[in-house]
């Protein structure tokens, strides 16, 4: 396991933590921790950031109650941001919403959205181009 005197924090002493939710994997926000919002996080279990618009310490949850309960921290092979899985009790948002990530901002003709034609139609074209490089 990894010590915090071994991560990397910026020059104002935050380190960005990329929020996912442990069930989904979806993306939850993206906010930022000094060494001491991370102690807080792994004594108590639940997310604790630093707000910079604030400069203060904020537990996720405080006032909405929408905590979010770690399961895991990763960093990342740098050591200079974190991955925290979590199970969230409620909106993710400020906003009220499941995620912060909401808005697209782009989206490829490849990435459309999942449905089981798409997947059958994936599946057939690999099918047969099995089927054709196997003879």
């Amino acid at each position: 396991m990894i010590e915090i005197s071994q991560l990397k924090f910026d020059g104002q002493g935050l380190i960005p933590a990329v929020v996912t939710d442990f069930y989904s994997k979806k993306v939850l926000t993206v906010a930022y921790m000094n060494a001491e919002s991370l102690q807080i996080t792994l004594r108590e279990g639940k997310t604790c950031f630093y707000s910079r618009s604030r400069s203060m310490l904020w537990r996720k949850g405080e006032t909405s109650g929408n905590v979010q309960e770690v399961v895991s921290i990763k960093t990342d092979c740098d050591r200079d941001a974190l991955w925290i899985e979590v199970i969230k009790a409620g909106p993710a948002c400020h906003l009220g919403t499941d995620s912060c990530f909401n808005e697209e901002v782009f989206r490829s003709e490849t990435g459309k959205d999942f449905s089981l034609g798409r997947l059958y139609e994936l599946i057939s074209a690999r099918s047969e181009l099995y089927e054709h490089t196997s003879k």
